[in-house]
């Protein structure tokens, strides 16, 4: 971390209460994939004493950070208060560590519920759509189950629809593209090829 970061840690002094430092820390974490909104800025402005909004995006920054490398890092609870260098007042150290031991456990606990979740494959059926008229083209119906494991247990969806064959050969054709784009994953791995199948 920049060393001039460290350096707007004392704001946090500002603050009343632990309780009040406490609410940054949870509030960062909330925010994390969106930011502050300008009511969570103008509550944290009001607890640090802070007349100029633009002072508090440097502790902000900080925060981040460290709130970063507790959860995402491989840093043990007891390993947190090694991250903060001499300069750093100790009482801002021990408050800080105490509030990040407390909540490490579960934030990480958050981590796998960011991650986006393509649903999988369960179970395919289909069979022949029945015909009013005989000029009507046969038609295939697919039943496919799809399992989302992170939403469990009420993940699952079912999805109905239906091939001419037409289609169906188009589908084919792509299905076996995709089987010789797996075979030779090696050496594609370092990006993601995508083709569009246009319905006959």
């Amino acid at each position: 971390m920049e060393r001039t970061l460290w350096g707007h840690l004392p704001l946090l002094v500002r603050s009343n209460s632990k309780e009040s430092v406490e609410y940054i820390l949870q509030s960062l974490w909330r925010t994390r994939k969106t930011g502050l909104d300008a009511d969570d800025r103008r509550v944290i402005c009001e607890m640090l004493q802070l007349q100029n909004d633009s002072d508090l995006d440097p502790l902000l920054v900080c925060l981040r950070m460290l709130i970063r490398k507790c959860v995402f890092e491989n840093i043990g609870k007891d390993d947190i208060q090694k991250l903060f260098p001499n300069e750093v007042l100790p009482e801002l150290q021990r408050l800080l560590t105490l509030l990040l031991q407390k909540f490490q456990k579960e934030w990480r606990a958050d981590i796998p519920m960011d991650e986006v979740s393509l649903p999988r494959l369960k179970a395919m059926t289909w069979n022949m759509a029945t015909q009013d008229t005989e000029v009507t083209d046969p038609v295939a119906v697919i039943n496919l189950k799809l399992q989302n494991d992170k939403q469990a247990p009420q993940g699952e969806v079912d999805l109905k629809f239906q091939l001419s064959k037409e289609t169906l050969d188009t589908m084919v054709k792509s299905m076996y593209c995709i089987r010789d784009q797996l075979s030779n994953s090696g050496e594609t791995s370092n990006g993601l090829s995508s083709q569009e199948m246009n319905a006959a």
